[in-house]
């Protein structure tokens, strides 16, 4: 049994190694104290000072968030939406067209995407004078647009192992269809629905090529500053600002872990 482990055990060890050795040693060269990024000076905090004294750095930050959450949300609504109709209304004319529509930003490329968006937007731009250029607007539009199908998916995949005897029996009772769906089909997706808009939070917040296509002057995101500034050469400052990134996403995970684990301790087996 351990021959037969061994194999698959080293090729899991070599592929953790391979994802977090380099996550690591971007941590360790933040607290670097020399101005390159790669050469060890000793210990230091100089680059979260001068991080901190960057404005634009926070000004791409609190773009990414903003544009995350307000992009997040409408894609979580219209997501869900696109969800239940594809499951509930299984013989509509041009399910099959809508399906495939709603599946094509999953496998289409960000670098097709982001291109096909930005001639959309130049072209209404000439027909109807808006959007007045690219920027804050047109990079929101941009993130519902592909993140909503992500947000769709998960919904149709809850729907499709969910019990409906909840609904049939509200419906039986007398429940009008637009009260079944708010009292009871509702709050049965929410994990779900709360799932899609994690998902859709980080699409956005991490997305960077089709940013690029739809974005315009005084709109950069945080992966847009990063990747302007690291085509210069990556500076320990950027290694301090990835690694905050880094402790925050941590400190998230565990937070989730230990509500889960709280969850599922509080539950008594049958």
């Amino acid at each position: 049994m351990m021959k037969r482990l061994s194999f698959p055990l080293t090729v899991l060890i070599f592929g953790y190694a391979f994802l977090y050795i380099p996550i690591f040693s971007m941590i360790a060269y933040s607290f670097n104290k020399s101005s390159l990024a790669t050469t060890w000076g000793g210990f230091s905090l100089r680059w979260y000072g001068v991080l901190f004294e960057n404005s634009q750095a926070f000004d791409a930050l609190m773009l990414s968030i903003r544009i995350a959450l307000v992009s997040a949300t409408f894609a979580t609504a219209l997501g869900t939406c696109a969800g239940i109709a594809l499951y509930r209304f299984r013989s509509f004319r041009g399910r099959r067209l809508f399906s495939g529509m709603i599946a094509a930003p999953l496998v289409m490329p960000e670098v097709i995407t982001g291109l096909s968006l930005l001639l959309f937007f130049i072209s209404l731009e000439n027909l109807i004078g808006w959007p007045a250029g690219r920027g804050v607007d047109t990079i929101t539009i941009a993130h519902i647009t592909f993140s909503m199908a992500f947000v769709a998916i998960v919904v149709q995949a809850r729907l499709a192992g969910q019990d409906n005897s909840l609904e049939e029996a509200a419906q039986d009772l007398g429940a009008r269809p637009f009260r079944v769906l708010v009292d009871i089909t509702l709050p049965l997706l929410a994990p779900a629905m709360i799932a899609g808009w994690l998902l859709a939070f980080t699409l956005s917040f991490d997305d960077l090529v089709i940013s690029s296509f739809v974005s315009g002057p005084g709109a950069n995101t945080l992966p847009m500053y990063i990747f302007s500034k690291v085509k210069l050469g990556v500076k320990p400052d950027i290694n301090a600002l990835a690694t905050i990134i880094v402790a925050l996403v941590t400190i998230g995970v565990v937070v989730a872990m230990r509500l889960m684990t709280r969850k599922d301790g509080g539950k008594k087996p049958g």
